[in-house]
């Protein structure tokens, strides 16, 4: 049986005092000592402090899950709502009271817990058309070309040229809603008629344009295409509280994505980017406004780009004065980039193997994470049991606590996935339900550009909903690209030196200023080249 090592001063008496915090607390377990917790020594972390983000790491089966459903309640009982992707279904436990038995009573007392089964306000999400959750889409337009570079594992390169298509899409005119569009505009681009408006791009080749739209095809063939779309999903839903004060707590079920893993945590990403670029400044908190459980972690990192992991790094360090606390769960500390684990407040480090020399390196580099502490870490993280943890969280005054050997707490849900009619009446109570519920199909870039080519040169492109000033875009549109101003007579195309000069001159910048004026969103590219909303 592990001891604790004495290095000069009691080191339960450290734990105790490290963790005697004033304010309102998350509790996490309690210390374990010579082999059994100690009751009366409680292990937690200020929830005024969760705003400084936080890892949950550990080896498959070690119990993160069961650790981020602990929290999720706490959260929840707290006022604090919680967002968590489902990966495996587990989740959604936390919709069902738990089941009591002697074990999970046993572990209770030993950690000094009143346990009572309770259930909690849970909001399902799905991603894709599979599930029983409430359909959340993005937008291509508002998921930006930097986020899509990642899923399409696009090189450097191309990732610029992608962001190029998607300035072109943006000044002229051409929403990019479902992948189509986005096809479509590409296509437009290498097309002759399309030459002119390639040209004036700079930087965008026709081979690049090419290799970007094959990924897209292969893309779509994925069953991608269920990923976009419209109704936008609103982040904002993500903040809510039900009516007795709890927090929801928002699920996003995943099972139809786990062949395509690197969409999923991107459109995560996506989530947190539009949270950080819609959420007001607000400091400091007593409680946050949310935290973000951010699964599979290990995937954002993979082959990421500069550019990506620069806005991602960014992002993480920016959005806790939004009030929004991120915590990254995955297996090993080494998945996730040193400059985002340094911004991590709160450690809770399940089991980590070391079968392998690489995995022997990675618990020597977790190791080294820790602050100095009366344990021999390399053999404690590797001999962990079930539901324990070496903990090490921020205190109120932002000083790391003492490293802490910890048994957790049961969670007082349903620690299994819930029954299905439990399920689906958690859908069919969803406020979301009639917003987000069926697709919405309007007016695209491929219903314009189609209708531009089916109606000929010179033919007025028929419209489904027209803007106050359409028709006037669509006039500057033809003068920006050298085309028969719709609705008058033809005339003969002129010179490619006259149409480079029709692209640089008045019209073009008229055309900007009215689009910009007159359409009810103005596009504007945030950190992550996603869609900033005015």
């Amino acid at each position: 049986m592990l001891q604790v090592r004495n290095q000069g001063d009691d080191p339960v008496s450290a734990v105790r005092q490290g963790y005697a915090f004033d304010g309102d607390c998350l509790e996490l377990g309690a210390l374990v000592a010579d082999g059994a917790p100690l009751a009366d020594v409680p292990v937690r972390v200020p929830l005024s402090m969760l705003n400084r983000h936080g890892l949950i790491a550990g080896a498959t089966g070690t119990g993160k899950t069961k650790t981020l459903q602990v929290m999720a309640e706490q959260l929840s009982a707290a006022g604090v709502p919680v967002f968590a992707a489902d990966i495996k279904g587990d989740l959604s436990g936390l919709a069902s009271p738990g089941s009591p038995d002697e074990k999970v009573a046993a572990r209770a007392r030993s950690v000094g817990q009143e346990w009572a089964p309770e259930a909690f306000p849970v909001e399902l999400l799905r991603l894709g058309d599979d599930g029983v959750g409430v359909p959340v889409r993005a937008s291509v337009t508002s998921f930006g070309p930097t986020l899509l570079a990642k899923v399409l594992e696009l090189n450097a390169t191309q990732e610029s040229s992608l962001g190029l298509v998607f300035h072109y899409a943006d000044t002229a005119g051409l929403p990019l809603v479902e992948l189509a569009d986005l096809r479509a505009v590409i296509q437009h681009l290498t097309s002759p008629e399309g030459k002119p408006d390639l040209e004036g791009l700079g930087g965008l080749s026709k081979q690049t344009a090419g290799v970007i739209l094959r990924e897209l095809v292969n893309f779509s063939a994925s069953g991608a295409d269920a990923f976009f779309g419209e109704p936008e999903f609103e982040v904002g839903q993500l903040l809510r509280t039900a009516g007795d004060g709890r927090g929801v707590v928002t699920l996003l079920e995943l099972p139809s994505v786990q062949d395509r893993p690197v969409l999923f945590s991107t459109f995560l990403m996506w989530l947190l980017a539009e949270l950080f670029e819609e959420l007001p400044e607000v400091g400091d908190l007593e409680k946050p406004k949310l935290v973000f459980f951010f699964d599979e972690a290990h995937l954002l990192f993979t082959d990421a780009s500069k550019d990506f992991l620069a806005a991602l790094i960014q992002t993480v360090r920016l959005i806790r004065s939004k009030g929004v606390g991120v915590f990254f769960v995955t297996q090993s500390p080494k998945d996730v980039h040193e400059d985002v684990l340094a911004q991590l407040g709160s450690r809770v480090q399940h089991q980590l193997r070391a079968f392998t020399p690489n995995d022997a390196a990675a618990l020597r580099a977790a190791v080294r994470t820790y602050p100095t502490s009366s344990y021999d870490l390399e053999e404690l993280l590797t001999t962990l049991g079930i539901g324990e943890a070496v903990v090490t969280v921020m205190s109120e005054k932002g000083a790391p606590t003492p490293v802490a050997h910890t048994m957790l707490r049961a969670p007082r849900s349903l620690m299994a996935p819930s029954p299905p009619d439990v399920l689906a009446g958690v859908v069919t109570a969803s406020p979301l339900a009639a917003t987000y519920g069926e697709r919405v199909d309007r007016e695209s870039a491929y219903e314009l550009l189609s209708g531009r080519i089916a109606a000929g040169p010179g033919a007025p492109v028929a419209s489904g909903e027209p803007l106050t000033t359409e028709e006037e875009i669509k006039r500057l549109e033809a003068e920006i690209r050298g085309l028969p101003v719709p609705g008058t007579v033809p005339q003969p195309a002129p010179s490619s030196p006259r149409r480079s000069a029709a692209r640089s001159d008045g019209p073009f910048d008229a055309f900007l200023e009215t689009a910009g004026r007159e359409l009810a969103k103005e596009i504007v590219r945030g950190v992550f080249g996603t869609r900033r909303r005015r």
